[in-house]
């Protein structure tokens, strides 16, 4: 009663794909991946991968220095 060996497994993996077949465990495995995924991204998002604003920008304009922020046009 040790561990189990990679026949084991095998026969395991047969029988799973027996009872409920390759489609549907193909499935089941790209839901998954799209989770963890979506998972993933979430965190990122919520870990401050926030875009920063940028610091403005000086133009020189006829010799005069001009300071201008530039601001992300929102939509109502």
């Amino acid at each position: 009663m040790g561990s189990l060996s990679i026949w084991h497994w095998l026969i395991v993996l047969v029988v799973v794909a027996m009872i409920f077949g390759t489609k549907k465990l193909r499935n089941i495995g790209g839901d998954l991946g799209g989770a963890v995924k979506g998972f993933k991204e979430g965190m990122k998002d919520a870990n401050g991968d926030r875009v920063e604003p940028e610091a403005p920008v000086q133009q020189r304009v006829g010799g005069d220095t001009i300071d201008v922020q530039a601001k992300e046009k929102t939509h109502s």
